[in-house]
């Protein structure tokens, strides 16, 4: 991470060496705070991702399902520092010193694949098998999850956006807090973590921090938007695992993997070729 850092600050130490030498330059605020803004994206990722790291042994043992009180500790957290950032004098001050800095780094320059790119790994949850990935789980329990996790997701985003009524930065309208685009992504990072684990569940989270940053560069959210997202979002994904052992007995499935049979067929009547496909999921 230090690594990450130092070169991150050396590479805008030049850009603002060449300070008169172009039309955009950086002031020695602005400086400050892309440093900070680049150490907190560095800092976050690093937590979740070592987060991550370090509870794949107990999921690959608990097949994912079984809930701990520990797993609400790092979600919990994220909703409660975000939820003080709503009216907190100091971290609304914070805020718009973020947003002030992405304004000078964005200009007129938006980047709007967020809207698309936050299904990424939720689709990737359910997807990644199919490449020979070995996955904890069959597809319809897969889809089970994502299914619950989802639904979880929008009722906590949407009644929270309905109650607190935070003004976004960029309009006037009163649904920014917290970001479901964030807790969208999240909540499938956190999805692919349990299902796959390692690099796969880095990965996701790498992506999903970038979604969240975004949701800054655009300016549609503010910084404890994204935070209390993220939470959202990853315990969404755990509630769809701590259910699913009920969806099984409710819905009588057995943990069998799927099968999928091709049989070509044969009319000679016809004198027609067809194939017959058959699945079990």
């Amino acid at each position: 991470m230090k690594v990450f850092y130092f070169c991150a600050q050396t590479h805008v130490q030049h850009f603002i060496g060449t300070k008169g030498k172009g039309r955009l330059c950086l002031l020695d605020a602005e400086y400050n705070w892309v440093k900070q803004s680049m150490l907190v994206c560095v800092l976050l990722c690093q937590f979740l991702t070592s987060s991550a790291q370090g509870s794949v042994g107990d999921s690959i043992h608990a097949g994912g399902s079984d809930f701990h009180v520990n797993q609400l500790i790092i979600p919990s957290v994220m909703v409660a520092v975000g939820s003080w950032g709503v009216s907190n004098g100091w971290f609304c001050g914070v805020k718009e010193d973020v947003r002030d800095g992405f304004s000078d780094l964005r200009g007129e320059c938006r980047f709007k694949a967020d809207d698309y790119l936050q299904y990424l790994p939720v689709l990737t949850n359910v997807g990644l098998a199919f490449t020979g990935v070995k996955s904890r789980h069959t597809l319809r329990e897969r889809l089970a999850v994502t299914a619950t996790a989802y639904l979880t997701m929008g009722a906590i985003v949407n009644v929270t956006k309905y109650a607190v009524q935070e003004k976004r930065p960029d309009s006037n309208a009163h649904n920014s807090f917290p970001s479901g685009h964030t807790a969208t992504a999240f909540m499938g990072a956190e999805l692919v973590r349990e299902e796959y684990g390692g690099i796969s569940g880095i990965c996701a989270y790498t992506f999903a921090t970038g979604i969240a940053f975004l949701r800054l560069y655009n300016d549609r959210h503010w910084l404890n938007d994204i935070i209390a997202g993220a939470g959202v979002g990853i315990l969404s994904a755990r509630v769809g695992y701590w259910l699913l052992p009920w969806e099984r007995k409710l819905f009588k499935w057995k943990e069998t993997s799927p099968t999928i049979s091709v049989v070509p067929s044969y009319n000679p009547v016809a004198n027609q070729w067809g194939i017959s496909l058959s699945a079990n999921l």
